[in-house]
């Protein structure tokens, strides 16, 4: 989407810095000019304390480390200013002082999950954790990941203070229609080529005996675990084949609103704290879930999955189902939509005639230069109406399944338009109306907060009135 709006621009910008900005958290009582000495460029340059917000300080070295990490994840800093760095990580600051007024709770397990995380991909890019620790410029492992737990900490408590802003904003059709229309006509935007697409999903069926030796496999873990000795995290880490937790040691936070299968709802909801489920079975394989910790209608749970492998034969069997399939539609005895209502294996496009939802914007449309890659790849070279030949696809937990694909509508490239992009447009004014919020709550909380800013800083320019004037 080619757009100029200023103030969706900044939106961007704004996601941007509180994605990849880092900035070590430092909690402080009594605060006293703590001074400490860095290089630069030869010579020695003095590191104090330039800002405090609430219980939070800002060392000018922090602004240093905020450039660095853009530049390592690859964004451009030429255009941002110490200035602007320096105001969002006050920004920063004010969401995690608010986030601690407000009691809003990110524990550590949570965040040794995102650390571990984070540290196996850090490793991949870089080589090995003593690179990493050389990287950040700290004396070992221990001080590194101290450092570091801190930083994560600070950014969830950002994150979830933010989401605590935004989450309660909506927006009516009739605040999108003036949204529209107060857009100057050479000022629309454009959205990209996108294209509709529908898939027939066949899945390998699984024996019985493989089942059980899964199920047998989940209570061998369950009685190590009961006779202590073995913990879940450490089976759920080396064992678990749920990407989203496996790092984590299965851990997992839900209550009754998270968007899990019922099955796991149902088991998870039923257990007591400290009580580990049998086998269980869901359409991502089999489970054990361990309850860590009841808190109202919340749950501390950690899971493990396992899922049975498909046979060269299964997978045989699937491919002519699915080949059969393609011959009725070609024929003209069915058509695709059809075919996707009665014979499809996936029950999420089942009832839309095999529909792919977009899961970026929930609609039905693929921008291509958005789109997965994967499946750009295999839709590319479709024609309108033409159906792919079976494709052996591989999802992220490893199982495997036939489909074919449809491409159903082209849109090319155009200038925005109310009734044909009443779903893009609405997300624009949202987020401008989230702008708007997060804008009234700054004045709000800047107002009620200590904020010092010291030194040469008080003169710059800030979008916040930090300095209070």
């Amino acid at each position: 989407m080619k757009f100029v709006h200023t103030k969706i621009a900044f939106l961007f910008f704004l996601m941007l810095l509180c994605g990849l900005g880092m900035s070590a958290q430092e909690i402080i009582k009594d605060v006293e000019p703590v001074v400490q000495k860095t290089e630069n460029k030869g010579r020695q340059k003095i590191d104090g304390i330039i800002a405090t917000v609430g219980d939070y300080i800002i060392l000018d070295s922090d602004i240093d480390k905020s450039f660095l990490e853009l530049s390592s994840q690859g964004a451009s800093v030429k255009d941002i200013t110490r200035c602007q760095m320096l105001g969002k990580l006050l920004e920063d600051k004010l969401y995690a002082h608010q986030a601690v007024q407000d009691s809003i709770k990110v524990t550590d397990a949570e965040v040794k999950g995102m650390m571990e995380e984070r540290l196996n991909y850090m490793v991949e890019q870089i080589g090995s954790i003593e690179k990493v620790v050389q990287y950040y410029k700290k004396d070992s492992e221990e001080e590194f990941k101290t450092y570091f737990f801190d930083i994560l900490k600070e950014n969830k408590l950002t994150s979830e203070m933010q989401k605590k802003i935004v989450d309660g904003v909506e927006i009516t059709p009739e605040e999108v229609r003036n949204f529209f229309k107060k857009i100057p006509k050479d000022e629309l935007p454009m959205f990209g080529a996108e294209m509709e697409v529908a898939q027939i999903v066949v899945t390998p069926k699984v024996s019985e005996a493989d089942k059980k030796k899964v199920i047998e496999k989940l209570n061998e873990f369950k009685k190590e675990i009961e006779s202590g000795s073995s913990s879940f995290a450490t089976k759920a880490v080396l064992y678990s084949e749920d990407p989203g937790s496996r790092a984590s040691g299965g851990f997992y936070k839900m209550n009754r609103k998270t968007p899990f299968v019922k099955e796991f709802k149902d088991v998870a909801f039923a257990l007591k704290e400290g009580e580990i489920s049998a086998p269980f079975e869901t359409e991502f394989g089999f489970h054990i879930i361990y309850i860590e910790k009841i808190k109202g209608q919340e749950l501390d749970l950690r899971h493990i999955l396992l899922a049975p492998k498909e046979t060269a034969a299964s997978l045989k069997e699937a491919k002519d189902k699915i080949s059969l399939i393609r011959k009725r539609i070609l024929d003209k005895e069915i058509s695709f939509a059809d075919a996707a209502r009665t014979m499809s294996d996936e029950k999420e496009t089942r009832a839309n005639g095999g529909t792919l939802i977009n899961p970026k914007t929930q609609d039905t449309r693929f921008e291509l230069t958005k789109m997965d890659p994967v499946l750009y790849s295999q839709v590319s070279n479709l024609k309108d109406n033409e159906i792919s030949q079976p494709i052996l696809d591989e999802e992220k937990q490893g199982k495997k399944r036939y489909k074919l694909i449809n491409v159903t509508n082209r849109i090319n490239e155009h200038t925005a338009d109310y009734a044909k992009d009443y779903i893009k447009i609405k997300d624009l004014a949202l987020k401008e109306k989230q702008i708007q919020a997060i804008g009234k709550w700054f004045d709000e909380k800047i107002k009620e907060t200590y904020v010092k800013i010291l030194g040469e800083y008080r003169d710059c320019e800030f979008t916040n009135n930090w300095l209070k004037k």
